[in-house]
């Protein structure tokens, strides 16, 4: 009985344990509450997102449908059963039925389930088929999957050649809880896809690295982004604004760190933002056979770094978890061509940069890396040294490598200007006692 007691004791202890925790939780959940993210999910939501589309206000009826449907069947059922436990009780003198089949019931049981999985399959059916006519599109974009950005390029339509990446720009100090998350706490990005409205846009997906999944709720689209294939998808927004969606496949660490942001304007709007976009691409046409100074490429090094780099190894360059520090990294401070090989061709958790950024971009970031924070190797890459290394001559010298080669040659000089004087020395020290010696044999013979 004594163990017994104890070991209730210990039982209640962890219920209760279990209810600070949960109320801690609460507590914690209400310090950190922040208010609905606009076009995105909303505080305490417990059903789908207002639809803006046809196809999303399909989806939100037949999600209303099967559920009264599997509400009137399990009330119907359960209710039955309940009734039959509590009139049917021994205690009220019943006796069970002894049967052994009955074929009406089996048809019954049979065909009333047919019938709802029929009506349920016929509208079901439509909005799939639906979702797949991509036909007609007004405006075709491919949606590229990278970890952990979006990568956006409309290839047909109105804005036909614009280009851009688009990555989360919650502030790290957010992240890191240095400071309040906003109503947009990671769901914000630099750039965001931008259409106009009432206007069928094709969406075309693939990835670069692992499986992705491109999803806007407000629009009743979600799509895998898979490497080496591609798949497609539509919506037509029939409202202006910001909506907001997430990649649903779990892709790698940073997964939570990559939204999707869509932005609907009207087409005036669209005309401006397609105008801008691409005066801003064409005065960002990077030369790469331009001879850049350190300056302009560390200018420039630094905005490739903070959109791309900084997510994993940190605007100050120490680096988290997985992924080093580059602030003093001997791969950073070494030799060029290890710095170059590992940026172009990725290693271990670190991608591939070369089919993502130009020789530019490249050449800009590595020389920013180099000489930021604590490195100091006063090393210069250039474009055309970027391309030389896709084809396999990778740039030599740089860092320490540079540094050591540099004092060799030094001591070699000096090395050699000090064998020459001595050598020199030697040489004139032994024409002069030639020229002595020959000078005293003549002079006997003189006198003789």
């Amino acid at each position: 009985m004594e163990i017994m007691g104890k070991e209730a004791m210990k039982t209640i202890k962890r219920a209760l344990s279990g209810v600070l925790a949960c109320s801690g939780l609460l507590f914690a959940g209400a310090a950190l509450a922040v208010g609905d993210s606009p076009g995105g999910p909303a505080v305490n939501e417990i059903n789908l997102q207002t639809p803006v589309t046809k196809i999303a206000e399909e989806l939100f009826s037949l999600h209303m449908m099967m559920l009264l449907l599997c509400t009137v069947i399990f009330v119907g059922v359960f209710g039955v059963m309940f009734y039959s436990i509590f009139a049917h009780r021994k205690s009220k003198g019943h006796q069970a039925a002894h049967f052994h089949e009955s074929t009406t019931v089996e048809i019954i049981w049979t065909i009333v389930p047919f019938i709802i999985v029929v009506l349920m399959a016929l509208p079901a059916t439509k909005a799939v088929v639906a979702m797949k006519d991509t036909s007609n599109a007004d405006l075709t974009i491919k949606v590229t999957g990278y970890q952990w950005k979006w990568g956006y390029d409309y290839v047909k339509g109105p804005g036909e050649g614009i280009n851009f990446f688009s990555t989360l720009s919650t502030p790290r100090a957010e992240v890191d809880g240095q400071q309040p998350i906003t109503d947009t706490y990671l769901q914000e990005v630099d750039n965001p896809l931008v259409v106009p409205v009432n206007k069928k846009i094709r969406i075309i997906t693939t990835a670069n690295d692992v499986v992705h999944s491109w999803y806007v709720p407000a629009f009743g689209v979600k799509q895998d982004a898979i490497p080496g294939f591609v798949r497609d998808t539509w919506f037509k927004a029939e409202k202006v604004g910001t909506f907001r969606g997430f990649c649903t496949e779990l892709c790698g660490k940073e997964h939570a760190f990559m939204p999707v942001v869509v932005e609907v304007v009207s087409d005036d709007d669209y005309a401006k933002w397609v105008d801008t976009q691409k005066a801003k691409m064409a005065a960002a046409n990077d030369d790469p056979n331009k001879t850049y100074t350190i300056a302009e490429l560390k200018e420039r090094g630094e905005k490739v770094y903070m959109s791309n780099c900084a997510v994993c190894h940190q605007p100050t360059g120490k680096g988290a978890g997985a992924f080093p520090a580059l602030d003093g990294s001997k791969i950073v401070n070494g030799p060029l061509a290890g710095h170059v090989s590992i940026v172009l061709h990725g290693k271990n958790a670190m991608p591939s940069w070369a089919p993502t950024l130009s020789d530019v971009e490249i050449a800009s970031v590595i020389t920013f890396e180099r000489n930021s924070w604590g490195n100091h190797t006063g090393d210069i890459l250039q474009p055309r040294q970027v391309a030389d290394a896709r084809n396999g001559k990778m740039p030599e010298g740089g860092g320490s490598q540079t540094a050591s080669a540099g004092a060799g040659a030094a001591a070699s000089g000096a090395a050699a200007a000090s064998g020459g004087a001595e050598a020199s020395g030697a040489a004139a020290a032994s024409d002069n006692a030639a020229s002595g010696a020959a000078a005293s044999g003549a002079n006997p013979a003189s006198g003789a």
